[in-house]
């Protein structure tokens, strides 16, 4: 059983996690759509300037946070293994901290930094864009997937 401090953190966690995961979804069922509908000099514009503002304290709070204290579950978990919830906290925070955070990572940074040099008006945006955005999108389901599995999991392990 989880109680005491461990079941805020995890109580936290799963917020956090869910949290993240809503605003993935976002994207990944309504915002990449609109974005991709507009001509793509428009589409490469707003997202660059989605991307600049997405680093604000709010989402750094949802995002990073998760990571935080998925890293605090694990280490916990481990040390003082909480019976039988702790395979599902373990899976839930790495879930989140690979899923969410490594693909961000390996996935979208580098695909963020690469728009962020694309000039709007240039004679290859274009095709640049479709095939971004469809990549980045597609890396966007698994990551909403891992962060709202991770969140479910964390719930789970607080049920028991």
């Amino acid at each position: 059983m989880i109680d005491g401090a461990f079941f805020v953190v995890v109580f936290a966690g799963a917020l956090l996690c869910g949290l993240t995961a809503g605003a993935l979804y976002a994207f990944s069922t309504f915002v990449m759509r609109a974005l991709v509908s507009l001509p793509p000099p428009q589409g490469v514009a707003a997202m660059q300037a989605v991307n600049r503002t997405a680093l604000s304290p709010w989402v750094m709070v949802a995002f990073a946070g998760g990571a935080v204290l998925s890293a605090v579950i694990v280490g916990f978990t481990l040390v003082s293994w909480p019976g039988s919830t702790g395979v599902l906290l373990l899976a839930g925070a790495g879930l989140y901290l690979f899923g969410t955070l490594g693909l961000s990572a390996v996935a979208h940074f580098p695909r963020n930094d690469a728009l962020a040099e694309v000039d709007p008006a240039g004679p290859d945006t274009a095709g640049y864009w479709r095939t971004w955005a469809r990549e980045w999108t597609r890396a966007n389901h698994v990551r909403t997937g891992a962060a709202l599995a991770s969140c479910a999991l964390y719930v789970l392990a607080l049920a028991r």
